[in-house]
């Protein structure tokens, strides 16, 4: 089990590392992580405020290899993580169409096609175009 270095001092203690992609690091870890980082938001590099809502960030995100560990995890405020997340979403997204495109299995539109329709002639009536 590896160790990692306690902010409150003393020994080092076990890192926590979560069973699945979406295990919840217990109060203990997030006071340990929030107190290695000195209180400070790991985007905005700001100091959270006392009351402030902050979230755990994945510095490696779980979707590019990063494991959900304590040693991969820092604190952030809300709406900063929320915008960094979504940019992250979209390239990865990104990613995703351009390698399934790559391999030939990019999904196909099942919109229907949009068109002007036939072109009308002089008497009124539609037909196709030869």
């Amino acid at each position: 089990m590896p160790m990692i270095d306690d902010p409150n001092g003393g020994r080092s203690v076990k890192e926590w590392i979560g069973k699945t992609p979406d295990s919840v690091p217990p109060p203990t870890v997030r006071a340990r992580i929030f107190l290695r980082a000195n209180g400070i938001c790991h985007i905005s590099q700001r100091a959270i405020g006392a009351g402030e809502k902050w979230e755990l960030e994945h510095i490696k995100p779980l979707s590019l290899g990063g494991e959900n560990r304590e040693s991969n995890l820092r604190p952030a405020l809300v709406d900063p993580h929320r915008a960094k997340s979504a940019d992250e979403n979209a390239l990865r997204e990104k990613a995703d169409r351009v390698r399934a495109k790559h391999l030939g299995v990019y999904p196909k539109s099942k919109a229907p096609i949009r068109s002007r329709g036939f072109a009308a002639t002089r008497d009124g009536v539609e037909r196709r175009k030869r």
